[in-house]
């Protein structure tokens, strides 16, 4: 696996994959941070598309990612990551909103937890998803990352 670090005002993002997809964003602080294997190579040229969409993204010019990548997940978990693309930017909605999405209603407590083993936040916007009274749930980069990347969406889509 190759490895980079992208800058970003939450701190360097660990963004991982191989020369032709990301399997792997990482905060820098938060309860799902990672840090590279010791097999993997550092490779900052493989991932310069990668930091150029997310620098675009933190300036407020790019409301969709167009870099491929590959998930390892379950079914469901696939299910459910593939609808987070589909919350318009700048805009939320709930565990049960995207339960009922996928065609599964009564499972928001699943899609929660799929919502939480995301791969690839920021790129498949979990942080758009939010508990049915519209509050903050947890978050793999933290609270203040959700809350500041939501901010950020809500400034740039007004705009």
């Amino acid at each position: 696996m190759l490895y980079s670090y992208v800058s970003s005002p939450l701190g360097d993002l660990l963004v991982a994959g191989s020369e032709e997809c990301i399997e792997l964003v990482s905060f820098p602080t938060g309860a799902k941070t990672q840090t590279p294997e010791p097999t993997w190579d550092r490779s900052d040229a493989a991932f310069v598309e990668a930091g150029r969409q997310l620098d675009a993204y933190f300036g407020g010019d790019l409301h969709t990612f167009t870099l491929d990548y590959r998930l390892g997940v379950t079914a469901f978990q696939n299910a459910v990551l593939a609808e987070l693309p589909r919350i318009p930017y700048g805009e939320t909605r709930t565990y049960g909103e995207i339960a009922a999405r996928i065609g599964r209603p009564k499972a928001s407590r699943a899609v929660g937890a799929a919502n939480g083993s995301n791969p690839l936040p920021i790129l498949l916007p979990c942080h758009r998803v939010v508990g049915a009274n519209g509050g903050l749930t947890g978050f793999g980069g933290g609270l203040q990352a959700k809350r500041f990347l939501l901010d950020l969406e809500q400034r740039h889509s007004r705009a």
